[in-house]
Parts: structure tokens; C-alpha cells; sequence
């Protein structure tokens, strides 16, 4: 299978989409005489403040940038893909992007009744001649997460920290696209100490905030005092609880450390803003490939500023998060991938 990297041209800083979620929308800014890119959100739609408003954020920059007409699309369950996909390749659109992993086998069969139509998928791989499978490796940003928190949970001066050097990681749910963030995260926290304790849960869900809240709080009571969180919506119920008991949480996929200043210790960033801005560009240009691959190197993931926190942190363990980086962009340090 044909694969060239991705690297997506640098965009700013996220913006925080402020759109409600639960019944199913839809807007649109069509032109028929301009490339038209459609985009299906995953679980949560837009307002998650996670993976669909950075996927929203690259449409809106291109649109702005390189003069597309755009749809999104936030479909009420998981189960209405098929439709979405035919109804948006039926109505002309060039480009047709589903950030729901949970679409793959019914794009398979939509995307061979329009071969004229380009398809893409977020976060699994499907094989088409006319469908691009975008992948991240999201394990290399989980790994500078685990190994940051590693440092900090021995840092019993920080009032978030307590002495007992166990933190935590909350999924959506339990699959390897979620499950390469744990792996990760562990595999960084254990390259600093392999004595620490990571304890693990699922919700079952990417949209119910109380959840992550109880989920997140049962953790913090059995010792964590940094919890991950890979769960959309769901982790801002993560991040309401951090906040609450003051310890730290991390984000996902955006830069979610203004969400509790102080209380985010930094975000595991999944650029998907970058890659549905690079799909654009590629569509216009006819220049598709059947796999992208996004990482450290490719500025596909990467840890947030810490604009909030990094005054906390001790510059030496600053040092040896970005010395583990470059460890993993040479080749040096190579991050396990479950999914392989």
C-alpha cells in the first residue's frame, strides 16, 4: 500500500467550539463552482472541545484559506454513517471526511458505489481506490505524557501531588484506537520509573461528562494524582474532577489546558485540524495517498504548550521530556504500536 506522510501546514492555536451537542445538525456553505469538502463527526459532535473541534477548526481554515465550500455533518448515532456518506457523495461533494472509526465497514461498500467521490477516515484504515485512511501515532505524544507524569507525581512539593506515585488513564472505550493512548503512556511513565503504578478505566461513552467525573474521581480516591484522559466529551467530566480535587488531569487531541488553568497539566495534541487541512490541500491538487501516517516528526502529535502549568514544573524535568522528543523523532526511541 502506497504511504506518504502527511504534514499538514501549521494552523493556530485551536479554537474552542462552543456548539452544543446531541441531536443530529447540519451546516453548510456550498458554492458549485468551488472544491466541496463534507465532514461527518464522531461521537460528541462539535462543542467537545476534543477531536471533532480540532477536525472543525482545519475546515474552517481551509475554507478560509484556500477558498472551499464545506458541510459538517454530526450525525445523532453511529448507525446513520451509511446514510450521511451516500446523501453527501449523491449531492456532489469532492471530498467526503468521517472522523468516526465506527464508519469503516459501511464506507467500504459506499465508497465503491461512488468511485467518483474521494473518501477518507480518521483513526483505522480502510482499503479503497477512492478512500484515504488517515492514522496517527498517537502513542509517541501518550509516551512524553506518561513519562512527564511520571516525573511530576515524585514532585511532592506541587500542591497537586500527593506521596504515593500512582496515576491514571480514562478511555471512551475499551479499543486498540483508544487503547494506543494507554499503551503509550504507560510505556513513557515505566521508561522513567518501572515501579510506578498506572491504573486504568473505560466509560463506555465519548459524551457524558458525569461519567468521566465519577470515573476520574473513583481514581483520585484510590491515589492518582495525574489522570489522562482519552474520551471526547467525556473528559471534561476528567477534568471537572482534577479541578475539583485539585491534582492534575491531561487533555486529548486539542489544547485543553485552559479548561482549568492550572489543574491540565498539559495535552496529549492530536493535530487532526492539520490533517483535514492537508486532505484539502491534497484534493485540490488530485494528490491523494492511501495512507497517511502522523507523529512527533510529522507534527501529527504533540504535547501542549503547558501555558498554565509549566512555571510548576522543574526545568530538569522540562529538559528530559524534550530530550525523550528528539529521542523519538530520530528513531532512537521507538514508541510500541498495539494496533501492529
Amino acid at each position: 500500500m502506497k504511504k506518504r506522510v502527511l504534514v499538514g501546514m501549521l494552523v493556530g492555536a485551536l479554537a474552542l467550539g462552543l456548539v452544543g451537542c446531541g441531536q443530529k445538525k447540519e451546516t453548510k456553505e456550498t458554492n458549485k463552482d468551488q472544491f466541496k469538502v463534507a465532514m461527518i463527526t464522531s461521537e460528541g459532535g462539535l462543542g467537545d472541545r476534543s477531536f471533532n473541534d480540532s477536525g472543525n477548526e482545519g475546515l474552517k481554515q481551509a475554507k478560509e484559506k484556500l477558498n472551499v465550500t464545506t458541510k459538517v455533518v454530526e450525525p445523532g448515532d453511529v448507525s446513520e454513517g451509511e446514510t450521511y456518506l451516500s446523501q453527501l457523495a449523491e449531492s456532489g461533494m469532492d471530498l467526503v471526511i468521517t472522523l468516526d472509526l465506527g464508519h469503516s465497514d459501511v464506507l467500504k461498500k459506499v465508497a465503491k458505489k461512488y468511485p467518483d467521490t474521494q473518501f477518507a477516515i480518521f483513526n483505522t484504515a480502510v482499503e479503497g481506490s477512492n478512500v484515504s485512511s488517515v492514522l496517527f501515532k498517537e502513542q509517541e505524544g501518550s509516551f512524553l505524557a506518561g513519562a512527564l507524569s511520571a516525573l511530576v507525581t515524585q514532585d511532592t512539593s506541587l500542591e497537586q501531588v500527593n506521596d504515593k506515585k500512582i496515576i491514571s488513564f480514562i478511555g471512551g472505550i475499551d479499543s486498540p484506537g483508544i487503547n494506543i493512548f494507554l499503551s503509550g503512556f504507560k510505556e513513557g511513565a515505566s521508561h522513567i520509573d518501572p515501579e510506578i503504578k498506572v491504573l486504568s478505566g473505560y466509560t463506555n461513552s465519548f459524551a457524558d461528562p458525569a461519567k468521566g467525573k465519577e470515573t476520574a474521581l473513583s481514581q483520585i480516591g484510590q491515589g492518582s494524582d495525574i489522570v489522562f484522559q482519552a474520551a471526547g466529551a467525556t473528559g471534561d467530566g476528567v477534568i471537572q474532577a482534577a479541578k475539583q480535587k485539585n491534582v492534575f488531569a491531561i487533555g486529548v487531541d486539542s489544547d485543553q489546558d485552559g479548561i482549568a488553568k492550572g489543574n491540565v497539566l498539559t495535552s496529549v495534541m492530536k493535530r487532526v485540524d492539520n490533517a483535514v487541512y492537508g486532505l484539502v490541500e491534497d484534493g485540490m491538487k488530485k494528490e491523494y495517498q492511501t495512507t497517511y501516517e502522523l507523529g512527533l516528526k510529522e507534527k501529527g502529535v504533540e504535547l501542549s504548550p503547558m501555558t498554565y502549568t509549566k512555571d510548576l514544573i522543574s526545568e530538569d524535568y522540562l529538559k528530559q521530556i524534550e530530550g525523550l522528543r528528539e529521542q523519538i523523532i530520530s528513531g532512537e526511541i521507538k514508541v510500541k504500536d498495539i494496533r501492529k
